[in-house]
């Protein structure tokens, strides 16, 4: 049964309230409510929910609590943890996503106009202002949970709303693809830099040798998490290569372990330093970008990341007229696709070739503190 009744606002207009009731066995069973400006919408809205409410299993599912978005988050962490770590930005994102009002949302309730709608909050001064880059990774990794949740978990999920979302956002103009960026150091800037890090080694014996971290990271193609991750035991001295674990990889970022080729100029970095733990570099990945993002600010370099330096190694190694499969035993890369990514030509030959940097950062001393050796 529907009733509609108008009601007088303060400022004098009329609203309609449309209410449904549903009667079973002299029971009330399910009832609903719904106010509009005008009689035609509440009318219309009446027809359109009384047939979704005689379909079979409409009233229990009206009457289903349903589970949210943060609930959903939350088993999708607890579960995937279980098979393997989940990322530490991935992790970050979620359990961001969760605390918006995004993450009240109820699953039967999750559509492409509500996703469109966050995207587009995120992306605005109230939201943080996010690139559209960084919005298009945070609809992937909402992504992935909701395709558990519906198969898996049973949650009443529409298939379609997060691919509509993302088509509509493009329609709208908005790029979700992350930017390639083409930034590489240039030697004048390389050399600012170490002289930097060079002061602050001599000064603090035993803060992170970033002299070895930068060269290294230039010569061996290396992520800075990668770096830290390597121990002596990963090493093949007869062939120059080194085991890295957990590589980076969209697909599998857990367990990836793959060996790559040292070149000699990394080589020749990796074993200058001293054996006293199991890590060759053994400092943290964080406390490595701070030192970096210190070292630009103070140096008025700007836009420069240390993960610039992979692709300066990459570069850097097409130039030499290393072929593809030789540039990819180094970097690691699986496909052209996502190697051509770090390839930025400037030129023909090794622009390191009489570096003299090289020789200093191999030659440059190095005293672990008391909290690496642990």
């Amino acid at each position: 049964m529907a009733t509609i009744r108008p009601r007088k606002r303060a400022d004098g207009t009329i609203s309609y309230t449309a209410q449904i009731r549903i009667h079973r066995d002299g029971q009330q069973v399910y009832q609903e409510s719904q106010t509009f400006a005008r009689k035609q919408a509440a009318k219309g809205w009446i027809t359109q929910r009384e047939a979704e409410l005689a379909q079979p299993g409409g009233v229990e599912r009206a009457n289903r609590k349903g589970s949210t978005i943060k609930e959903m988050i939350d088993r999708y962490l607890i579960e995937m943890e279980k098979v393997r770590p989940l990322g530490r930005t991935k992790r970050a994102t979620l359990t961001a996503i969760k605390g918006t009002e995004l993450g009240s949302v109820a699953d039967q309730d999750i559509t492409c106009q509500r996703l469109v709608d966050y995207a587009i909050w995120r992306m605005s001064e109230e939201g943080g202002k996010v690139q559209p880059q960084t919005m298009g990774n945070d609809l992937a990794h909402l992504g992935s949970v909701l395709a558990i949740a519906r198969p898996a978990w049973g949650y009443l999920i529409d298939p379609l709303a997060m691919p509509d979302a993302r088509r509509v956002l493009k329609k709208m103009g908005y790029n979700m693809h992350s930017r390639e960026r083409d930034r590489r150091p240039t030697l004048d800037e390389l050399d600012r830099l170490l002289t930097h890090f060079q002061g602050i080694q001599s000064r603090r014996p035993t803060s992170i040798n970033m002299l070895k971290m930068t060269a290294f990271a230039l010569f061996s193609t290396r992520r800075q998490e990668e770096i830290t991750r390597i121990r002596w035991a990963d090493l093949d001295e007869v062939g120059c290569r080194v085991l890295v674990r957990d590589m980076k990889n969209p697909g599998q970022k857990i367990g990836n372990d793959v060996w790559c080729h040292l070149p000699p100029e990394a080589w020749a970095i990796l074993k200058s330093m001293p054996k006293k733990c199991k890590q060759i570099f053994p400092y943290s990945a964080e406390s490595t970008s701070t030192s970096w993002t210190r070292a630009c600010q103070f140096l008025a370099i700007e836009d420069l990341h240390f993960h610039d330096l992979r692709h300066e190694g990459v570069s850097r190694l097409f130039e030499m007229n290393w072929d593809i499969p030789r540039v990819a035993s180094v970097s690691g890369h699986r496909d052209w696709n996502s190697l051509r990514r770090y390839t930025h030509l400037r030129g023909n030959g090794d622009i390191y070739a009489d570096w003299s940097w090289l020789d200093k950062v191999v030659k440059a001393p190095v005293k672990l503190g008391a909290l690496t050796l642990k």
